[in-house]
């Protein structure tokens, strides 16, 4: 089997075009970090380790952005649902200004996905172009002038990047340029600012279809990653989460992990009923003055209580009205081909949940005839949203969710609810040993969900277990064997 050069050759670097482009293409192709994604391997040089990256069974993957990113390589062919509903950082930024959907999360899976390559080849270095992020600690001036850099095309970031790539990301990105000075009058902030969120942003915009902006980032980056929205929508959708003691959290980020700057609390701009008058831009929503912040990730861990449960969660458009928006077909489809349904670790209410409060989903889920299983991947410990939620809250949540009146169906038999049970929609609950969650065996035994426990790796700061690749495979390997038994 031949090993190809992956390495930038200084005339693909230094020449004016590239017509062909020194990305891996072969389906053998390999890379100094190990076997490319991109094709099946050949069994002499397939990792025994990971049995599932070249063959074996197809997963559909319900997920958010970063929970389920460290795990993508235990999944070989995998269709991943993203929410549209992320409304923290530069994505905050771009719906205020430009506005339709969310894409943070889907750029983050979608530069998790690239191919790995050589440092420095060209694929690397588009890597790092899309990956980068403007400076957060700096004066809007200062990252509006590297901003200016970047579009201009005198960045040291295009560097090894061949002409014909650098210009039409280059052109997408002047495109997003002039979206912002349209609307000059908003004052985009370009701190914390993502580059691969500004070439999303302006491909959704300049084709109007979030999965050709996907499809476009995939193709420029030899990426075969099958990314899927689980709304397909041109307009600014978020989420709201009704709780226990009547009051109701609006957006992402403040379900999740709220940021308060002074008084002015982060967040997407959503106009409430009676609440606030619209300015003279009422079309897309009020306008507010920027707050695009840098969100740490390492403290999501030390989170305040919101002081009730939430009982559900729902859509809602710019002016604070409850929506019911479709599902994207391809989810749909999906969920009737593939051979496991995985609920990924990460934030319940926010990443999950909005994949699932869709009419038709739990039918899908229910009836599907291709699903071998259906697995709930368990948090190691609860955050602001599942504070204090044991093993039977997530699944019990999950069922009651996909239960929801809004998945009646219609026609004669609109007021007739099917009511599944809970084996319905998880089959299989894999949980880390020494999860700080509680997990009552045989209370979610009797309720037909098998329970799988596996060892995982422990982080080194908090000693908290967490999900690998190596972990969930060895979780999946189980549910097989047990499925063929």
């Amino acid at each position: 089997m031949p090993y190809f050069d992956l390495a930038p050759t200084m005339s693909s670097v230094n020449s004016r075009g590239s017509s062909v482009f020194d990305l891996p293409t072969h389906s053998h192709a390999f890379s100094e970090d190990g076997p490319s994604t991109s094709g099946p391997l050949p069994d002499e040089v397939r990792d025994p380790q990971y049995p599932f990256r070249n063959q074996g069974p197809s997963f559909i993957v319900v997920s958010g952005g970063t929970g389920c990113n460290s795990i993508v390589s235990a999944f070989g062919n995998a269709c991943y649902v993203l929410p549209v509903s992320d409304d923290g950082g530069s994505s905050s930024e771009i719906i205020r200004v430009i506005g339709g959907p969310s894409i943070g999360d889907i750029r983050s899976r979608l530069v998790r996905l690239i191919p790995p390559a050589p440092m420095n080849s060209p694929l690397d270095r588009i890597r790092n172009l899309l990956a980068y992020r403007l400076p957060a600690n700096c004066s809007e001036s200062e990252a509006r002038d590297e901003w200016r850099e970047i579009v201009e095309g005198r960045s040291a970031l295009w560097t090894g990047i061949p002409n014909d790539r650098k210009e039409m990301i280059r052109g997408f990105l002047v495109h997003f340029e002039n979206e912002v000075l349209k609307r000059a009058h908003k004052n985009f902030s370009f701190l914390n600012g993502s580059i691969g969120n500004y070439f999303l942003s302006a491909a959704q915009e300049f084709f109007r279809s979030l999965p050709s902006a996907i499809f476009l980032f995939s193709s420029i980056t030899n990426s075969q990653a099958n990314i899927v929205p689980v709304i397909v929508t041109n307009h600014t959708v978020t989420i709201a989460a009704e709780l226990e003691n009547g009051s109701r959290l609006v957006g992402q980020c403040e379900i999740s992990h709220p940021v308060h700057l002074g008084d002015a609390s982060h967040g997407l701009s959503i106009t409430l009923s009676g609440e606030e008058e619209l300015s003279e831009d009422d079309l897309e929503g009020t306008i507010e003055a920027p707050r695009n912040v840098l969100f740490e990730s390492a403290k999501k861990d030390e989170y305040e209580p919101i002081g009730a449960r939430i009982t559900r969660l729902y859509y809602i458009n710019a002016y604070g009205s409850e929506i019911h928006p479709s599902p994207n077909p391809d989810y749909l489809h999906n969920l009737n081909v593939k051979d496991i349904l995985v609920y990924s670790c990460g934030s319940l209410w926010t990443s999950i949940v909005p994949c699932l409060a869709l009419r038709g989903v739990a039918s899908a889920i229910a009836t599907s005839r291709s699903l071998r299983a259906k697995v709930l991947l368990l948090n190691s410990q609860n955050d602001r949203e599942t504070d204090g939620y044991t093993a039977f809250d997530y699944v019990e949540t999950i069922a009651r969710t996909l239960n929801a009146p809004y998945h009646t169906p219609y026609g004669g038999l609109k007021n007739a609810n099917t009511i599944y049970p809970i084996s319905a929609f998880v089959t299989h609950l894999v949980y880390l040993e020494g999860t700080t969650i509680e997990v009552d065996v045989p209370k979610i035994t009797a309720k037909g969900v098998k329970c799988i426990k596996v060892l995982g790796t422990r982080d080194e700061k908090t000693a908290v277990p967490k999900f690998d690749a190596e972990s969930v495979q060895k979780g999946i390997i189980e549910i097989l064997e047990q499925d063929v038994a």
